[in-house]
């Protein structure tokens, strides 16, 4: 087996603190979890974090990426998977059974935007990267509005923008009420799927 290039251990050694730190952090919070315990639980030094991070700021960025990357795959293929509109209703309806308020996610989401309000650069990151989470959901809504024949009442943005705003309210209440259902943010997709016209 050839040896890997420094390149290529690096990247492993990145991938694997990433890996950690997205497992420390929705189980134990991200300001409970030291870089230290990051890297001893990875089995690296201290000084490799910080040859692949700068900050714990950078790391809790990385695992936010992974975070909605994992969200958003789960998602789509949910949905993918149905083929009536009553169906991808449903397959929706239990992602965000499922999803939604989750402890760990939600947590990890307003702890890190409270905790690193304050620092340089972090708010713009974390608009980015909503921005790049809508972006992804239109292009899904798109989809599924075109695999079903049908032109949506608003702009696959608009629609996103909705159902991102509605959801995050959701999960904020659902962590510390996980009796409160989904059932308004089905609803919103059922109201736009129910406006939409037949493609001519």
């Amino acid at each position: 087996m050839p040896r890997m290039t420094r390149k290529e251990s690096h990247a492993q050694t990145r991938e694997r603190l990433v890996e950690t730190a997205h497992r420390l952090f929705l189980a134990e919070g991200y300001n409970a979890t030291s870089l230290d315990r990051v890297a001893a639980e990875a089995g690296f030094s201290k000084g490799a974090v910080y040859s692949n991070f700068a900050t714990k700021t950078e790391l809790g960025l990385a695992v936010l990426d992974v975070l909605h990357l994992e969200r958003a795959m789960s998602l789509a293929m949910a949905v993918l998977e149905a083929e009536t509109v009553e169906d991808r209703i449903a397959a929706f309806a239990q992602w965000a059974e499922d999803n939604i308020g989750d402890v760990g996610w939600t947590a990890l989401e307003v702890e890190f935007a409270t905790s690193n309000r304050s620092i340089a650069g972090v708010n713009k990151s974390l608009a980015g990267r909503r921005r790049e989470l809508t972006a992804a959901i239109a292009d899904l809504i798109e989809q599924q509005a075109a695999d079903l024949g049908i032109a949506l009442p608003v702009p696959a943005e608009d629609a996103a923008v909705q159902l991102l705003a509605l959801g995050i309210g959701l999960g904020v209440q659902r962590a510390f009420d996980p009796e409160l259902p989904v059932t308004s943010l089905v609803d919103l997709l059922r109201s736009l799927l129910e406006r939409s016209t037949p493609l001519t």
